[in-house]
């Protein structure tokens, strides 16, 4: 099919009715380009492909989601798991406080390299004659090794079945990684909350 004949003149002519269709078509996909991004938000989803994989993370952006984690929850779906920011990377180490299921932990850099995998094992619950300080006292801490700004929780053993190990990126897009930063709340000291997967 042609796409415009020559007139009488020996000018080149576009159909109008193709020369429309073209113009919308093309106005579309400029209106789509300018849809603003979605905000991070406390308790959000976010999509995040790693390795040959697609995970729906729970966000986790307060200080009181950061400490909660997935503590308590017996389950984890495998396409499932929680991302957690902080405004600025530091060192981190998390606890498995009230966890009751094996935890496969990545740190990552602010712009998305790996700098430490764990899996993270379920510890024996408080014993109901246990005091608070003995029952933390004997929980493992898993460090980021270097300073980290994010944390994902997977299912156990998915890191390990996606090659995924310290050095590699996790490709999140750097402009949604500050995003993610920008809008996680300031880690506040309180050595009496008790974390859950957070920070220790």
């Amino acid at each position: 099919m042609a796409l415009g004949t020559l007139n009488d003149a020996g000018r080149f002519h576009i159909p109008v009715e193709r020369s429309i269709r073209a113009g919308l078509v093309g106005a579309l996909i400029a209106l789509a380009g300018c849809e603003p991004v979605a905000g991070p938000v406390d308790g959000g989803i976010e999509t995040v492909r790693i390795g040959d994989r697609t995970f729906k993370l729970e966000l986790a952006l307060t200080q009181a989601s950061r400490r909660l984690g997935l503590g308590g929850r017996r389950t984890l779906g495998p396409a499932e798991g929680m991302l957690f920011a902080f405004p600025d990377p530091a060192p981190q180490r998390f606890w498995m406080y009230d966890c009751l299921m094996d935890i496969d932990i990545a740190y990552l850099d602010p712009i998305g390299y790996v700098t430490a995998v764990h899996t993270m094992r379920a510890e024996p619950p408080r014993g109901p004659e246990e005091d608070e300080l003995d029952y933390r006292s004997r929980l493992p801490g898993y460090p980021s090794l270097y300073p980290a700004q994010f944390v994902i929780e997977l299912a156990p053993g998915t890191f390990e079945s996606l090659g995924i190990e310290a050095g590699d990126r996790i490709l999140i897009d750097a402009d949604r990684l500050e995003m993610l930063g920008e809008a996680s709340e300031d880690e506040l000291p309180d050595a009496f909350a008790p974390p859950g997967t957070g920070q220790r």
